[in-house]
């Protein structure tokens, strides 16, 4: 099992406690995709460090179908 370094698991359990509430009511209103997605995104970002311009796409087609979120690669200079 991987070791999660000691400021890495702090900073992910207070960043799943901010976001509880949110999801929480979201489950609550019923929310579509749409929100769900919004609220995705802004947890890749704030909880695991992800830039949400740069690292993250939506809607990326794998074959015959389509995934929401996925984690772009770097671009090759």
């Amino acid at each position: 099992m991987a070791v999660i370094p000691k400021k890495v698991g702090e900073r992910l359990v207070a960043g799943i406690k901010r976001f509880q509430p949110i999801l929480t009511a979201s489950k609550a209103w019923d929310d579509g995709e749409a929100d769900t997605a919004m609220i995705v995104t802004e947890m890749l970002d704030e909880v695991f460090g992800y830039d949400r311009f740069s690292e993250i796409t939506a809607e990326y087609a794998i074959k015959s179908t389509y995934c929401d979120h996925r984690r772009r690669s770097p671009i090759a200079h």
